[in-house]
């Protein structure tokens, strides 16, 4: 997934839309890979359903926090390294998605040669 070079033409818009369509899908797999470990680990440490380990994944990994207590020690070590994870996937999953759009726009603007010819 690569970028054009500053000294490039900008991507016409088809070829933009494709790299769209590729990092978007590269961050939807980030995010299903997360929330299947996150809805393995709660079925497993803390016992709960496979439905209920679900919401709880998808509930720690967008930010809004846990909705049930954990039963024993180690759940609790899952979830506190679990919601530690997340954060960090959701700020990753973030700037993969907005990437191609931040590299067009600045870009466009040619903020690099500004910052060049500044110095």
């Amino acid at each position: 997934m690569k970028l054009e070079h500053r000294k490039q033409k900008v991507a016409s818009l088809p070829q933009f839309i494709i790299r769209m369509v590729r990092y978007a899908c590269f961050a939807f797999l980030l995010v299903a890979l997360s929330v299947g470990f996150g809805t393995a680990g709660y079925h497993h440490f803390a016992g709960t359903s496979w439905l209920d380990s679900f919401y709880m994944a998808c509930m720690i990994l967008t930010g809004m926090g846990p909705v049930a207590d954990m039963p024993s020690a180690n759940a609790k070590l899952f979830s506190s390294l679990y919601a530690l994870y997340s954060g960090i996937a959701f700020l990753s999953v973030t700037a993969i998605f907005f990437a191609p759009v931040i590299h067009r726009l600045l870009h466009i603007l040619h903020v690099e040669d500004a910052i060049f010819e500044n110095n």
